[in-house]
């Protein structure tokens, strides 16, 4: 399995002939609007260019999967994206509450099982529910999927999707032990109320809980994200956590070998 980080939560998946775009934001630099609305810090996004190896990455993608994409949430699917997806055809995967919204956006909708492990790819997928902020903000977010997804021969993945830690995500983390899982790590904070997403502490905490490695990603590419890939690769090293940890650049690709699990088989 490869994993190739392009921006933000925005990354593509490969497994066989399958590459698996993620919650695409292909907007060029600063055309998307601020997330910060009252402060000096605001800034427009995305804070970055997609990186000059992306356009090859995408050309290889066969199929799209949304962990959320209602509410306002164009950092997990944007214009450009839905042109993108809109153009090519591309089979878009996503929770039965996002399918009449992509099908309005005349996308190739198709629609993940409910059941506890659906079929998907020729292994499984089992949806985990995120919590994208609590209290008043809470209420204003579309708080979506993560995917907890086996395939044979391929290590166990859990791709969470923008969360805070909750049970349902220590859960995932502990109990099924992915051997990889992403997790978003920027702290991003709207002008009032708490995070939304896990930040620098609560990577640490899925060190702890997970024996797998940690992917952090949702870094240094939207304006009310504050954590640093330099800052979290510290504290992990501090605290001797950081052989499991990887904080990849924007275009970087990780490979993970095949899975030794029998019950990835």
């Amino acid at each position: 399995m490869k994993i190739t980080q392009l921006r933000n939560a925005t990354l593509i998946v490969q497994f066989g002939d399958i590459h698996l775009l993620v919650d695409p934001m292909l907007s060029p630099r600063g055309q998307l609007p601020s997330l910060k609305l009252i402060t000096r810090s605001r800034r427009r996004n995305p804070l970055i260019e997609l990186p000059e190896n992306a356009g090859e990455h995408l050309q290889r993608v066969t199929h799209c999967l949304i962990t959320h994409c209602q509410k306002g949430h164009f950092d997990h699917l944007d214009r450009a994206a839905v042109r993108w997806l809109r153009e090519r055809g591309t089979p878009v995967l996503c929770m039965a509450q996002d399918v009449a919204y992509l099908r309005r956006l005349r996308l190739n909708v198709r629609e993940l099982a409910s059941d506890q492990d659906g079929a998907f790819f020729g292994g499984s997928v089992r949806a985990i529910p995120c919590l994208h902020g609590e209290g008043f903000v809470g209420r204003l977010m579309a708080h979506g999927h993560g995917y907890f997804i086996r395939i044979p021969g391929e290590p166990s993945l859990y791709l969470a999707g923008d969360t805070l830690l909750t049970e349902d995500v220590r859960h995932c983390l502990a109990e099924l032990q992915p051997e990889v899982s992403v997790l978003p790590a920027g702290g991003a904070e709207f002008d009032i109320g708490g995070p939304i997403i896990m930040g620098q502490a609560d990577i640490l905490s899925a060190l702890r809980l997970s024996r797998g490695v940690v992917i952090a990603n949702h870094l240094e590419a939207l304006d009310h994200c504050p954590v640093t890939r330099a800052e979290l690769e510290a504290e992990a090293a501090l605290l001797r956590l950081g052989e499991r940890l990887r904080v990849p650049q924007d275009g970087e690709t990780l490979e993970f070998p095949g899975s030794a699990r029998a019950d990835a088989a």
